[in-house]
């Protein structure tokens, strides 16, 4: 995991309190402290797994008798079937962690399932996929995280990471050389400048405006592939808006250097994984 363990240890104890609240009804009225007991993670579809060693360290957090053995590992496609991890300890714990790791586990591994397909459909092109800053808040940088993991890309972190000029910065500004002219002429030299544009007259003005990365919004094809050459190199383009998958291998064609899909974290379906507790 390339995550502070400070970080996901905070994610992880709001999740746990948030869930476990003061007691747990059921779990303390029925297992008895000092029972230990096994589980598995099992995969019940195929895809990509993501979020392993976070789902593990919930149970790690509960209790200090857990152990387990790990068969995947993030990154790794999984069938159904497959038996991802075998956990240990004690059973009341593994039962009260269990809605909160496999939360985290099928969410995370949804993410990272539909990133593969994405990146799969765009092959043999030089298009690469990434992700946007429409993400759950808390979560941003563990669902960026998944993203990776399957071969994706990161966008922005945050407002901080880049300098981008969208419809309504520039509407606000007048036009898009004012509002590049205005930005450019307070940040420092490593900020980088992206612009979004809304059709060919848009390109042209970002292209003038020497803008470092020129954002294709909503366009189609035909129009993205004349913008590509239309740019010619001086800006790395990305092609964004109402992207699906269908959509991929098209837009990738038109020799875009980015496609961004807010999908991939905002509206991802969950992976469909399992925790069976050993009778």
């Amino acid at each position: 995991m390339i995550l502070p363990e400070f970080y996901v240890d905070d994610i992880i104890r709001r999740a746990i309190a948030e869930d476990i609240n003061y007691i747990d009804v059921a779990t303390d009225n029925l297992i008895a402290p000092e029972t230990h007991g096994s589980a598995c993670f099992l995969a019940k579809a195929d895809g990509v797994l993501c979020g392993l060693e976070i789902a593990l360290r919930v149970f790690e957090l509960l209790d200090s008798d857990f152990k387990c053995v790990k068969y995947k590992k993030d990154g790794d496609e999984i069938k159904k079937g497959d038996i991802i991890a075998e956990l240990s300890g004690k059973t009341a714990m593994l039962l009260k962690g269990e809605r909160t790791a496999l939360n985290l586990l099928q969410h995370l591994s949804g993410i990272a399932t539909a990133t593969a397909l994405a990146v799969r459909a765009v092959e043999g092109t030089s298009a690469s996929i990434a992700d946007t800053r429409k993400t759950l808040p808390g979560l941003r940088a563990l669902q960026k995280y998944a993203v990776t993991c399957a071969g994706g890309k990161n966008h922005r972190f945050n407002l901080s990471d880049c300098a981008m000029l969208k419809d309504n910065h520039i509407d606000a500004a007048g036009s898009i050389s004012k509002a590049v002219e205005l930005v450019r002429e307070k940040v420092g030299h490593t900020v980088k400048i992206e612009v979004e544009t809304r059709n060919l007259d848009e390109v042209k003005q970002a292209v003038e405006a020497h803008a470092d990365i020129i954002m294709l919004d909503n366009m189609s094809d035909a129009d993205m592939a004349c913008a590509v050459k239309l740019i010619a190199s001086r800006a790395l383009t990305e092609a964004s808006g109402n992207m699906t998958l269908e959509r991929l291998p098209g837009v990738a064609a038109t020799g875009v250097d980015i496609i961004s899909l807010g999908s991939l974290t905002h509206s991802v379906q969950a992976f469909d994984i399992s925790m069976k507790i050993d009778k």
